[in-house]
């Protein structure tokens, strides 16, 4: 049985302890000695990410058994109704296995496909960010917005990394960077948090999963800002599962300024 809007209170509460659980996991691991695997697609990952999904999973199911869930780490668990979890127990594992405080939990529950909740904890410094279903969006629960930088000359524009580009990408991505105040690399959901709160104006990213950035769409757009693929098209989040490209922009002026260059 799908709940009514009218449980957004309840299952922005469930969120917070879904990131509870996993920081609870997550700390203790943090620049300790761990057994570091490679995943099929090169990727590493730990016993951290794991266990924090798995505490994550166990959760929803408890409270939730109808609700799909969409994990990095464990199979696709289909729902019944209309809600589903996405979650992404450690975004930045190469950051969080080099002892770097920049990544983060990413936790979305979506209806019908789209994200209206999005969550981004980052377990170390205590910080978190929550675009919620009433349309705010706030870091430890004082509002935030993105910035009004509506000039390409003046942004400042972040990727993770350009060698997840391909040529064709990579190239487009240099005209954009070319044309923008500044251009730093290497932060992973760190940099949507920031771009949340006026720091950063232009995030792209390319060859994503839907857990990198459902939680992302909520909480950027909550505070102001857009988000869309290089297309200007507006992000799936249906079980796609791969996203080919990602753009997020501190406002629709800026968006419209940067996907010119991608596109042109």
């Amino acid at each position: 049985m799908d709940e009514a809007p009218g449980d957004s209170g309840r299952y922005l509460a469930l969120a917070g302890r879904l990131a509870d659980a996993a920081g609870e996991i997550i700390r203790p691991h943090f620049r300790a000695d761990l057994n570091i695997e490679t995943k099929a697609d090169e990727s590493p990952v730990t016993i951290a990410d794991r266990e924090a999904e798995r505490a994550m999973r166990a959760i929803i199911e408890a409270e939730c058994p109808e609700h799909g869930i969409r994990g990095e780490e464990f199979p696709f668990k289909p729902g019944d109704g209309e809600w589903h979890w996405i979650l992404d127990p450690i975004d930045g594992t190469k950051l969080f296995i080099t002892g770097i405080p920049l990544f983060g939990t990413l936790i979305a529950l979506a209806r019908n496909g789209i994200p209206v909740i999005g969550i981004v904890d980052q377990p170390i410094s205590g910080e978190r960010w929550i675009g919620a279903m009433d349309g705010s969006a706030s870091l430890n629960g004082e509002a935030i917005r993105t910035s009004g930088r509506e000039s390409l000359a003046e942004a400042r524009l972040f990727t993770t990394s350009i060698r997840m580009y391909n040529p064709d990408q990579a190239a487009v991505f240099q005209r954009l960077s070319e044309e923008t105040a500044m251009t730093r690399q290497g932060m992973d959901c760190y940099a949507f948090a920031m771009l949340a709160m006026g720091f950063v104006d232009i995030v792209t990213e390319t060859n994503l999963n839907e857990w990198d950035m459902a939680a992302h769409v909520p909480l950027i757009e909550n505070a102001g800002g857009m988000v869309t693929d290089w297309q200007g098209k507006p992000l799936r989040f249906d079980g796609q599962v791969e996203i080919e490209t990602a753009i997020a922009a501190a406002n629709p002026a800026l968006h419209a300024q940067a996907l010119a260059l991608l596109q042109g």
